[in-house]
């Protein structure tokens, strides 16, 4: 995920001097789209990246279970309902693809487990509905930072929900809905043709998300009081 901020920040600071270059912080800009942002209803799409964890709470004090991460993609379109000046309501339904592997101490298993026991690998991919208040800055020249939070529901497409076989067989099964809360900030810059936004925002699962093995005493579910999901999601919308 670290490399995906560094692109982050990179692709942003290269339009941004792109756009210096047409006056964006000049002292009397050529402002860009200037009636744009007084439409009632507008549309867009995003692209970008998508860092995934999970947040683990046990029953017993036991070791951790690790949680390898790797870097996602994220695709979808935007809705935006112009509410005030200043606030906006946003719908950004999208499809969200990541990966995470579980690592499970030895220790959790009776005898010497297998290779194959000690690893889970969880790949997901999601129907994620979130919609969102965007709260907005005053604009300056052809930029306007804003914050934007709300509620969310996710579907897990890969969640192996409906599934009779359980870790015992290989299958590391989830619930399929999720609803989340989500916070981020981002920026809006005017370009002559249209909105470029980036943006970074938290997405925090609120409820347990583990279906549990058929037996009790399972070394891959028995000790886990819950799992929820954590995430960082990096889009660049195009308005």
């Amino acid at each position: 995920m670290k490399k995906t901020t560094v692109i982050f920040f990179l692709l942003c600071t290269i339009f941004l001097n792109a756009q210096s270059n047409k006056h964006l912080f000049s002292k009397d800009p050529i402002i860009n789209l200037e009636n744009f942002q007084k439409q009632k209803i507008h549309f867009g799409f995003y692209l970008g990246f998508n860092g995934y964890d999970f947040k683990i709470d046990y029953r017993n004090n036991v070791p951790d279970i690790l949680v390898k991460r790797s870097t996602g993609f994220n695709v979808g379109l935007v809705s935006d309902l112009r509410l005030q000046e200043y606030i906006h309501l946003r719908f950004e339904p999208g499809l969200y693809h990541t990966k995470r592997d579980l690592y499970f101490p030895n220790s959790y298993f009776p005898s010497t487990p297998n290779t194959n026991d000690l690893l889970r690998e969880v790949n997901s991919t999601y129907i994620h509905f979130p919609l969102l208040v965007k709260f907005s800055a005053l604009r300056t020249g052809n930029v306007r930072p804003y914050l934007v939070g709300g509620g969310s529901y996710t579907l897990n497409l890969s969640s192996n929900a409906k599934s009779l076989e359980d870790n015992a067989e290989g299958r590391f099964r989830m619930k399929t809905w999720t609803p989340n809360y989500e916070v981020g900030f981002g920026i809006d810059i005017f370009s002559e043709y249209f909105i470029f936004s980036p943006s970074v925002r938290g997405v925090f699962g609120i409820n347990d998300e583990l279906i549990r093995d058929k037996d009790p005493n399972s070394p891959w579910t028995g000790n886990i009081e819950s799992i929820k999901s954590r995430a960082i999601f990096i889009n660049f919308t195009f308005h």
